[in-house]
């Protein structure tokens, strides 16, 4: 099939509360739903779902390029999808790779970490999130000043169970030294998975050299936030850890060929997008048989409203 009919929506989901980040304060996910359909009248659909801040376009550019394709797009039109519109590569591949019986394998929940609020009110999350079936967390650090986010730590390894895994993301918004710190208070709890992008995307040198003192294993996200980013640090000598988005790491049969090739110890994450990215990221990770907990579990963070949009040209 060389064209299909596109169509598009662009979405709204307010969180339930906030998220707060060393990035700053997130109040709602906007994205866009885009939608192929061919000849058949078959339809498949993907998401754009950018995060400007970790380097991808921004929603305004996501939406421009939408208005520009029109009403029919050409499988051409997709591969020529350029770099510095990550989002659209994914959003517009998924699409595509789905009219592949081959590749379009059923969609399997797999393993989740479920994202807790910052702060102290993470706590008391926890049990309530086990008691769902989740083992694995992630709490973001660099929010507060670090001898609070200590004493929190503290209480929460109180409350993981003992089977529990508990993954901390700085964000890049930490210090050299303040990294030092929370690596080795770490390195004696054996329930921390990883210390997650603990310094700036400018770092890596000196990620690296933490890796090498550290028992705490060391994470990459905005790191590698793009594909040329992730091309960029295997080149530069990471072997640690990958926390990889999808949704904004363009065309995922490139993203997986790379992965497959070099053998990297990933971790996909969400861009909280809703359903109809987040199936695609699954699809991909069960043909990748990633064996890590996939960081999407985010579903309480929104408002209850629908996950799969209704698509319109809009």
């Amino acid at each position: 099939m060389d064209s299909y009919k596109f169509s598009y929506s662009v979405y709204q989901r307010p969180f339930r509360q906030p998220l707060k980040t060393s990035h700053g304060v997130w109040k709602i996910r906007a994205g866009v739903i885009i939608q192929l359909t061919d000849d058949l009248g078959i339809s498949h659909q993907g998401e754009i779902a950018p995060i400007s801040w970790f380097g991808s376009e921004l929603i305004e550019q996501a939406r421009s390029w939408c208005q520009q394709v029109g009403d029919i797009i050409t499988t051409a039109q997709i591969y020529q999808i350029p770099d510095h519109l990550p989002a659209c590569q994914f959003g517009c591949g998924s699409a595509l790779t789905a009219f592949n019986p081959v590749l379009s394998s059923p969609v399997s929940i797999p393993d989740l970490s479920a994202l807790l609020p910052s702060g102290a009110a993470a706590i008391a999350r926890i049990p309530v999130l086990f008691a769902q079936g989740y083992s694995t967390f992630k709490w973001k650090i660099g929010v507060l000043p670090i001898a609070d986010e200590v004493a929190i730590w503290q209480q929460l390894m109180m409350a993981l169970p003992q089977n529990g895994k508990l993954r901390l993301d700085a964000n890049g918004g930490l210090s050299y030294e303040q990294a030092q710190q929370w690596l080795k208070i770490c390195s004696q709890e054996p329930r921390i998975e990883f210390i997650e992008q603990p310094l700036g995307v400018d770092s890596l040198e000196q990620m690296q050299a933490l890796a090498e003192i550290y028992d705490t294993p060391i994470a990459i996200d905005e790191s590698v936030a793009t594909f040329a980013l992730l091309q960029a640090a295997h080149t530069q000598g990471w072997r640690g850890i990958y926390v990889v988005k999808p949704g904004i790491a363009g065309f995922p049969w490139r993203l997986a060929e790379f992965i497959t090739q070099h053998q990297l110890d990933v971790v996909f994450s969400s861009v909280m997008e809703t359903s109809v990215g987040r199936d695609a990221a699954f699809r991909l990770a069960s043909g990748l048989k990633l064996t890590r907990s996939m960081g999407f579990g985010v579903d309480e963070w929104f408002v209850e409203m629908p996950t799969t949009p209704a698509v319109g040209i809009l």
